[in-house]
């Protein structure tokens, strides 16, 4: 096995076609089913159930891929970290952020990047927060964003700040009788549109009202933040979501929010890395610059 053979295999299964990876890579087709049937040889497995419309990847080729995309990743650190310069690092780093993070940070972080490592290449990729953990740990990514990560031996994980949680509810609906805050324990009973398992934000709610012997009353699950905000200006339930989440929506002029009480609930934004991956100058760099652009910007939600 090399790394033009794993680079090959790597870029059909991302691409699911032979045709489109020959011509992303400049080689020939017929070269490049040499390369992926030489590694499938090798280990005695299938990698791709061909068909018509293109390939998808067997279980060994599943498993193959994820130490495939990091042992590409571990290759360039290397070779970048060899010829790292404190004062100049060099080589690639990919970024991942929530949606909504991204929105307010991903600008001044990119120019902020650009002006002080302009030899480096940088890559910002968004997503939900569940799926940005998966991501890192399966090294598609090198550093991220995550709201409310649990904590884990493979993942280096620094809060970096704290955002209160707040009930959201329609202006036109009965949630003006609910007084200016809302204990906890009230909106057990409260139809709550809440993202599914393992949503940290779902996650956080059960934690806290199993404390109490009581569960939430789940009117619809939905993962995006952005979405549960639109389907509460539409009256379609109650959601539980940080200020900002309300500040970046354009329905925020028909909601209302109420402050939760006993317990006090917040949602932590931590930065996140590989414990098992070396960390490389432009990664230590890239790190100190996210906390840098967090701590002086305006964040806005998950």
């Amino acid at each position: 096995m090399d790394l033009r053979q794993l680079e090959c295999f790597i870029c059909v299964a991302e691409l699911g076609s032979f045709t489109q990876a020959a011509m992303v890579l400049g080689v020939g087709q017929s070269a490049l089913s040499r390369q992926v049937r030489r590694l499938e040889v090798e280990l005695r497995q299938t990698l791709f159930y061909r068909n018509g419309r293109g390939v998808s990847l067997t279980e060994a080729g599943k498993r193959l891929l994820v130490h495939g995309r990091t042992i590409q990743m571990q290759f360039e650190h290397a070779r970048h970290d060899v010829e790292d310069a404190r004062d100049c690092p060099l080589g690639s780093v990919t970024l991942g952020m929530p949606y909504a993070a991204a929105r307010s940070l991903s600008i001044p972080f990119i120019q902020a990047f650009r002006r002080r490592y302009p030899n480096a290449h940088l890559c910002v990729t968004e997503g939900l927060t569940i799926h940005l953990y998966e991501w890192l740990q399966a090294g598609r990514i090198d550093i991220a964003l995550l709201h409310d990560p649990l904590p884990s031996s493979s993942l280096d994980i620094r809060p970096l700040r704290e955002d209160t949680l707040v009930l959201l509810a329609r202006k036109k609906s009965d949630a003006r009788s609910l007084g200016p805050t809302i204990a906890l324990r009230k909106i057990a009973d409260l139809p709550l549109i809440i993202p599914r398992r393992p949503h940290p934000l779902r996650m956080l709610i059960e934690t806290r009202l199993a404390t109490m012997a009581l569960k939430p009353t789940i009117a619809l699950e939905i993962d995006a933040v952005a979405t549960i905000v639109q389907l509460v200006s539409q009256n379609e339930g109650y959601a539980i979501a940080t200020k900002h989440a309300v500040a970046i929506s354009d329905a925020r002029e028909h909601l209302l929010m109420r402050r939760i009480t006993a317990p006090h609930m917040i949602s932590v934004l931590a930065m996140a890395t590989s414990a098992e991956r070396p960390r490389t100058a432009l990664l230590e760099c890239t790190g100190e610059l996210l906390q840098e652009i967090v701590e002086t910007h305006s964040y806005k939600g998950d």
